[in-house]
């Protein structure tokens, strides 16, 4: 018997994948778990994805995808500098407000990374992603800080089942912000380390 041509197993498998690990965790993950998950055959998923590792990081791809549909739905890049922050503590707040089963997911496959090195290249590619859209309203370093912040903030607030404040966030946010080199209230650009002029001139 020819085999049924199903265009679109392999995202059924991930889709399955992700509700595994959001039921039972990392562990609760094997072949055969998605394969009854998804309602497929076991050599359904090993044809798709060799390795577990290989189905956890389109798994954490996807998840990802979370958090940029929320950035995407903003206007926080493109808002001007001084509403950088603000901007920023809002898209976190969405964010979190939403379902928290999946951000707990989301973080949880990203987490994953620790015992996985093949999850890290994923991990990277979000926090560079982030980073260097921030690049561009603020300079590359600024921008790793606010990530790692912006990280801190959310690990926080799900590990220790917190409120998240959205003022303390925008006031930590603003901090890194405006000890960055940027723009004077004039709106002229600010001296930089080793860019200012030499006396007299």
């Amino acid at each position: 018997m020819a085999r049924r041509y199903d265009p679109e197993r392999r995202q059924r498998i991930i889709d399955a994948a992700i509700r595994v690990v959001g039921e039972k965790g990392i562990g609760g993950l094997s072949h055969r778990s998605v394969a009854a998950e998804a309602d497929v055959p076991l050599g359904s998923t090993t044809y798709h994805f060799k390795t577990l590792d290989e189905l956890l990081v389109a798994a954490l791809r996807q998840t990802n995808e979370g958090f940029a549909k929320v950035v995407a739905g903003s206007d926080v890049f493109e808002a001007p500098r001084s509403g950088l922050a603000a901007g920023l503590a809002a898209v976190l707040g969405e964010w979190l407000a939403g379902e928290r089963t999946a951000v707990e997911l989301e973080y949880e496959l990203y987490l994953a990374a620790l015992r996985r090195p093949a999850l890290r290249p994923v991990a990277a590619e979000w926090c560079a992603g982030v980073a260097d859209e921030l690049a561009r309203r603020t300079d590359p370093v600024t921008a790793r800080a606010l990530v790692a912040l912006m990280d801190g903030i959310c690990l926080q607030v799900l590990l220790t089942d917190a409120v998240y404040e959205e003022e303390y966030a925008r006031d930590m946010l603003a901090r890194v912000i405006d000890g960055a080199p940027g723009e004077d209230a004039d709106g002229a650009a600010a001296d930089r380390p080793g860019e200012r002029g030499a006396p007299g001139t």
